[in-house]
């Protein structure tokens, strides 16, 4: 028998996520795996799973190449997905939920890692290329266009320019540089909420420059 808590919690979750259509896909983008679950790159699911948590919802369902969970954010009902296929093949999972519930590009936020800003550095951006990132290069690639928002979190530049990028994308927050990532994940919701509200403008004055 279920404990009465976790039946109230169930109800709650519920209520919340209401039954109307998925109106916004949110992607945190990294790599399956507990060894990667610390790396730089993998600072979207860090993101996302922050997310969920602020919103009772879990990403614990397989669907779409993916793990996915739904919550309601700035009042939309959306789908929160973490792509299981490694970050060169994100696009796969998020292109098959596009075409699913038939979302045009700018209803797709996108969370991801970028060498160019420092720890805890935000930056909102309405569309754009994928500046060498090979997890936006796919999603591009699938869904046909760029014209999807994203929000870049800062994960720190190379040591020196000799350092192999691959090394230092998938090498470890230090414990310090972990906790300015957790300090940031506040604006970051905040950003996603104004992107929901059709605020993309309100999501840039509040996380650029974070």
């Amino acid at each position: 028998m279920a404990n009465i808590f976790d039946l109230f919690k169930q109800i709650a979750k519920e209520e919340t996520v209401g039954n109307g259509p998925v109106e916004y896909l949110i992607v945190g983008l990294g790599n399956p795996g507990l060894q990667y679950g610390r790396t730089r790159h993998n600072a979207g699911f860090l993101a996302i799973d922050h997310l969920a948590e602020s919103c009772g919802a879990r990403i614990d369902r397989a669907k779409f190449k993916a793990l996915v969970g739904e919550a309601t954010v700035g009042g939309k009902r959306v789908l929160l997905m973490k792509p299981q296929t490694f970050m060169n093949l994100s696009g796969e999972a998020v292109g098959e939920a596009a075409r699913f519930y038939k979302l045009e590009a700018d209803r797709i936020i996108v969370l991801s890692d970028d060498v160019s800003l420092d720890v805890g550095r935000l930056r909102v951006r309405r569309k754009g290329s994928h500046g060498g990132h090979n997890g936006l290069k796919s999603i591009s690639e699938h869904l046909g266009n760029d014209g999807y928002p994203r929000i870049k979190i800062g994960v720190g530049q190379k040591p020196h320019p000799d350092y192999d990028l691959a090394d230092w994308v998938l090498g470890n927050f230090s414990d310090m540089d972990m906790e300015k990532l957790k300090e940031v994940f506040p604006s970051v919701i905040l950003g996603i909420k104004k992107i929901a509200e059709g605020d993309v403008d309100g999501a840039m004055q509040c996380c650029n420059g974070k």
